[in-house]
């Protein structure tokens, strides 16, 4: 993760020093920035606190102010827009001894990450979201955690207060689920308000918190020059055929053959997804039924592409078979899922 320190007196130097190699320590990227008279032994020069901001809160994973925490909320203020997007923002005093999460307590992992700068300095953090306080299970953190897409922010507060107000809140899952569910929370197919992890949308509760799995990979063949619409159109055509959303999908797989499809990558880029390519005997040694070509086999060396480039891609099963379109052919499958607590 990219952390972003901003101090500005010697002792509030020398502290976030002390935080930035401890971070580095855990593999994290972390500069820190004072006024010029400060600059030094790594320290970068800030010349203008709103610039510094500006740019870091674009950037970086999480900023730390050791300041006051009226100069971090003023800084990054013009900043805000949601507590799903926006980086943890936590507040160091120069003594070092209190870390406040400001922003993004829970989803930014602000509330996780003041925890471990207490633990690191010997400070104490001082974490003040109501679930925290009060022992409640916070769902967007618990789906951040798990790499699920809260989809319906608003449903996740309702969550919130429901178990704050010592209310049930219903759980339904379409994969299999091993532990005990958290204080308050039931099992459940209907009621006022609940918790759904589910592939396709459906209201089951009066709210609906619906939790949606990134598990999904994206088995793509294609001719020759295919242009990156044409295969956005044909993937798109393919998920909404099934109810499916593109937000459930982790990666993309085809045939080594082609690693350097301009159409294929540039779809991806522009999706952010990772495409993994396999040979063809990677591909027929993949084990189930798929639809088979002769000309696939004659032009490639495997029978079948997308089907079985997305079952090996995810590791799991075929969820759509081969979907023909021009030039484009498409299937996806899901890597297997076992919601833990």
């Amino acid at each position: 993760m990219r952390i972003e320190c901003a101090a500005f007196t010697a002792n509030g130097v020398r502290l976030a020093q002390r935080l930035a190699e401890f971070f580095r320590d855990g593999g994290d990227i972390c500069t820190v920035s004072a006024p010029e008279k400060y600059a030094k032994n790594g320290v970068a020069a800030l010349d203008s606190l709103a610039d510094w901001t500006a740019r870091s809160f674009g950037q970086a994973d999480a900023l730390i102010f050791v300041s006051a925490c009226g100069i971090a909320v003023r800084s990054v203020a013009p900043h805000l827009r949601s507590k799903f997007t926006d980086p943890a923002v936590v507040a160091v005093d120069d003594c070092g001894r209190f870390a406040i999460p400001l922003v993004s307590g829970h989803v930014g992992g602000a509330n996780a990450r003041a925890r471990r700068i207490a633990g690191a300095i010997g400070a104490q953090a001082v974490v003040t979201t109501a679930t925290d306080g009060n022992g409640v299970v916070a769902v967007d953190t618990w789906a951040a955690d798990q790499g699920f897409l809260v989809v319906r922010p608003n449903a996740a507060k309702a969550v919130s207060a429901a178990l704050l107000n010592g209310e049930p809140v219903g759980f339904h899952s379409d994969f299999p689920v091993e532990g005990t569910l958290p204080k308050g929370i039931v099992p459940a197919k209907e009621g006022k308000v609940g918790i759904r992890i589910s592939l396709t949308y459906e209201e089951t509760f009066q709210t609906t918190c619906w939790l949606l799995p990134r598990i999904l990979t994206l088995g793509i063949g294609c001719k020759r020059g295919t242009e990156p619409i044409k295969i956005q159109k044909a993937v798109d055509s393919t998920l909404q055929g099934k109810y499916l959303y593109m937000e459930s999908v982790q990666n993309v797989a085809s045939i080594d053959k082609k690693c350097d499809e301009i159409g294929l990558l540039e779809f991806c880029k522009a999706n952010c997804l990772v495409c993994n390519f396999f040979s063809a005997e990677q591909l027929m040694r993949v084990k189930g039924r798929f639809t088979g070509s002769v000309f696939v086999q004659n032009t490639v060396g495997v029978d079948n592409v997308c089907e079985r480039a997305a079952v090996l891609g995810s590791g799991g099963a075929l969820l759509v078979g081969k979907q023909v379109f021009s030039g484009v052919t498409v299937a996806v499958a899901a890597a297997p899922l076992v919601i833990r607590f």
